[in-house]
Parts: structure tokens; C-alpha cells; sequence
């Protein structure tokens, strides 16, 4: 595995492999790995010839400065994990060559950010949406792999690619979870151990409203149960609890199409997001006016 930090070295690289007819996969990453984002690792190497990771930590997807800051840091462990999946290019790039001096341009994509992420963290989106695209130029890639707990930002990643015609095919993977349900996340690192015991209780809740909905339910008594479930276990904070339509993201007050729960809350001051796909109720069929021939 080749740790490269610039991007001229990297296209150097790159360029040797386009030579050879080899096709590129790529897993973005903000560090702190953990067996999720192996697993997108593992699906990339399925997929590509060649395999590159990075790892940015992207300051402008941050509205909070204070978030920011806490972020983990952890290149050395992450490169260690890296190790045994024999990945070709760990891309490290410097912070210089994602946002140059006199850098000026922003990236905004509207429909499917708006709501949920979109409307509790003013700016988030176009801070992904501009260093996904400037990741995905630089490292070539034919593929990229993108977890399914962040749906919104697939869905924008997928809006990103297709409006400004990027050859890079995005790839869904499902979301990794713990032993006890909770999705998979670099933010769980900070969580104490009270809250670690709690957590479990956002995949419950939404799982919960998820078949009560889909038995016949109404969806406002379905969220009212999850949102009393988080709130006993100590997730009074909630950004946001909704039913939205896959893929469009479109709130919804009935499911009547393919939809999905989405949850952000806070527990020991950490911001844990989650969502479970819901199926849409099936219309009674009409009896059939054909008359029954006797036996």
C-alpha cells in the first residue's frame, strides 16, 4: 500500500494503470475506520483492478467548528487496518491540494438535500457535494462506494455525478451494524458508556415504526411511538424524525410509494443519524367479476 499526499503524484500512478487497461475503485473516507468502512473497501476490491481510499477531513462539511475539532484523527491505526485488504493508494491529500489558496468555487445541489441533514446543518451538503467531485477528478475512479446509514448523501453524491456528467459509477453498500443494532459510525468512538448501552434503542425505534406502518399503521402515530422511545432512553435532542419517498427524498404522509424512516439525534453530545427502508402498504386487490365456473 502506497501513501501518497499530493495529487500530481497520485495521477502519476493513475496514469500507469489507465495504461494497463486496469479499472479504478475508490472508498472516501474521513479516517477513523471502522468495520464499515472496511466492508466498502471489500466491495471495491471486489468490483476494481486497482483500489484507492482517502482520507480528508473535510472542513467545509462542518457547520460547527466545535464538531470540527472532536473529530478523530487516527491516520496511523486507519493505515494499519488498511494493511491486510492489500489496497493499492492510501490518498492522504494535504489540505492545499483540496482547497488551494484563491480557492472559490462551490458545488450545490438542491432537491434531494433539502430537509432532513440538509436543513440542521446549513451548508453540509455543498461541503460534500464539492469535495466528493474534486476526490472523485483526482483519483480517476470508474467506481466509488458509499455506505446506505448516510442516505441523503448518496442520494446527493448520485445527483452530483449524473448532473455534471462524471464517468464514476457510485455504488450503494448496505449499512454495518453492531452486535446490538446500531449503525456503524466514527462517531460512536465518542460516546461514553451509558450512552454506548442507549444507543441501540434509534435502530429499535425506527424499526418499530417501520413495521407499524407497513402493517396498516398511520405514519404520525408511527413516529409519535419512536420519538417517545428515544426520548425515555435519553435522545431528547432530535433534529429530526420524517418519512421521506426512495429516492426522492419527498416528505410523505402515507407510505404509498417506497419510502424510508430517517432519524438525527443527540445522545452525550454526539449527533447519530440512522434509516430503515419501508415498504409501501399493498392496496386491497378488487374481488374478480368473473362468475366462478362450477366444478
Amino acid at each position: 500500500m502506497k501513501i501518497i499526499r499530493r495529487k500530481a503524484d497520485l495521477r502519476e500512478v493513475t496514469q500507469t494503470w489507465r495504461d494497463d487497461g486496469a479499472s479504478i475503485g475508490v472508498v472516501l473516507t474521513m479516517g477513523a475506520l471502522h468495520a464499515g468502512h472496511l466492508s466498502l473497501v471489500q466491495a471495491a476490491k471486489a468490483r476494481a483492478d486497482r483500489v484507492i481510499v482517502t482520507i480528508f477531513v473535510n472542513p467545509r462539511q462542518f457547520n460547527n467548528p466545535e464538531d470540527l475539532a472532536k473529530y478523530p484523527r487516527t491516520e496511523d491505526s486507519d493505515a494499519a487496518k488498511l494493511a491486510p485488504l492489500a489496497i493499492d493508494v492510501l490518498y492522504v491529500p494535504d489540505p492545499d491540494q483540496i482547497y488551494p489558496e484563491g480557492f472559490a468555487t462551490t458545488i450545490s445541489v438542491t432537491g434531494v438535500s433539502d430537509g432532513l441533514c440538509g436543513a440542521t446543518r446549513p451548508g453540509h451538503f455543498d461541503g460534500v457535494a464539492t469535495v466528493v467531485a474534486k476526490l472523485l477528478l483526482q483519483t480517476d475512479a470508474d467506481f466509488s462506494f458509499f455506505g446506505e446509514k448516510d442516505y441523503q448523501q448518496l442520494q446527493v453524491v448520485r445527483r452530483l455525478v449524473t448532473d455534471l456528467d462524471l464517468k464514476t459509477r457510485i455504488i450503494p453498500c448496505p449499512t454495518l451494524r453492531e452486535p446490538d443494532g446500531l449503525a456503524m459510525s466514527s462517531r460512536n468512538l465518542r460516546l461514553g458508556a451509558e450512552a454506548r448501552a442507549a444507543a441501540p434503542v434509534i435502530r429499535d425505534a425506527l424499526t418499530a415504526a417501520a413495521r407499524r406502518i407497513e402493517t396498516g399503521g398511520d405514519v404520525a402515530g408511527a413516529l409519535e411511538g419512536a420519538r417517545r422511545a428515544l426520548i425515555a432512553a435519553g435522545l431528547a435532542e432530535i433534529d429530526y424524525l420524517d418519512l421521506r419517498a426512495d429516492p426522492d427524498l419527498a416528505p410523505l404522509a402515507s407510505a404509498d410509494r417506497p419510502a424510508r424512516l430517517f432519524v438525527a439525534a443527540w445522545l452525550d453530545g454526539v449527533r447519530l443519524i440512522d434509516n430503515l427502508p419501508v415498504q409501501p402498504r399493498q392496496a386491497a386487490q378488487p374481488p374478480d367479476p368473473r362468475p366462478v365456473e362450477p366444478a
